[in-house]
């Protein structure tokens, strides 16, 4: 059977947050209720997304939104990938809007106007900075692959030269980001709640499937442990 973890409730807003958004580019206008602003909100998006969009301008003004794997440490949000790829070439120094965005659920009302999802989703506006110290970039690789399967970078062959040279990361602060959360049951018309048809919540979650070793694996060596998208824990397997 496959490990599973799901989200387990609405993200509470910290009562020591405070009560504006950082800029006012940031504020949940569509229901404000929503919006979280504190940190702590904040940082559980980001630690339990694995896929972020990326929106840039190109040099031609084209706007883009580009998906990554971004992971966040400490105060700073970083995402990587091939030098020669053109988003980290032409959005470096610029300013950039990385959102993160994972669903919790399928919302069913009695009216199709009325459907939803559940979701956590953050939103943070910056400019994208290129890590330049080759030692940062290693120690940013490593949080990257910790976060995903804790204690596997010790189990890797160490980065070649070559290897660095052609991976580029970039990261942005966090100063300026805000979260929107929605974790509630379906919301009828007065009166719909008769109509003959099902409503409720459907609730999603990631799960794992059994692992797929490749040819050259020795039978004693046990899969890694490993992290599901939406959660903050660590899921592992054994053999």
């Amino acid at each position: 059977m496959s490990d599973s973890l799901e989200y387990d409730g609405e993200i509470a807003a910290d009562p020591d947050a405070p009560a504006a958004p950082p800029s006012d580019r940031t504020r949940v206008r569509r229901l404000p209720k929503r919006g979280r602003y504190d940190r702590a909100s904040l940082d559980a998006v980001l630690d339990a997304g694995v896929i972020a969009h990326v929106g840039w301008t190109g040099e031609d003004g084209q706007p883009y939104a580009t998906p990554t794997i971004a992971w966040r440490v400490g105060d700073r949000l970083y995402w990587h990938g091939s030098s020669a790829s053109r988003m980290l070439r032409q959005s470096q120094g610029i300013p950039v809007c990385v959102t993160v965005t994972l669903l919790d659920g399928y919302v069913l009302a009695r009216s199709g106007f009325n459907h939803s999802v559940n979701f956590r989703s953050a939103m943070v506006l910056g400019t994208a900075h290129l890590v330049t110290d080759p030692a940062e970039v290693d120690a940013t690789l490593e949080a990257f692959i910790e976060g995903l399967y804790p204690g596997r970078w010790a189990q890797l062959r160490p980065m070649t030269p070559s290897e660095r040279k052609a991976t580029t990361v970039l990261w942005m602060d966090l100063n300026e980001a805000s979260a929107k959360v929605r974790a509630e049951e379906n919301h009828d018309d007065d009166g719909d709640e008769t109509w003959p048809a099902w409503g409720g919540v459907i609730p999603l979650r990631v799960v794992a499937d059994e692992p797929q070793p490749d040819p050259h694996v020795p039978v004693d060596i046990a899969p890694p442990a490993f992290r599901l998208p939406g959660t903050r824990r660590t899921a592992t397997r054994g053999v």
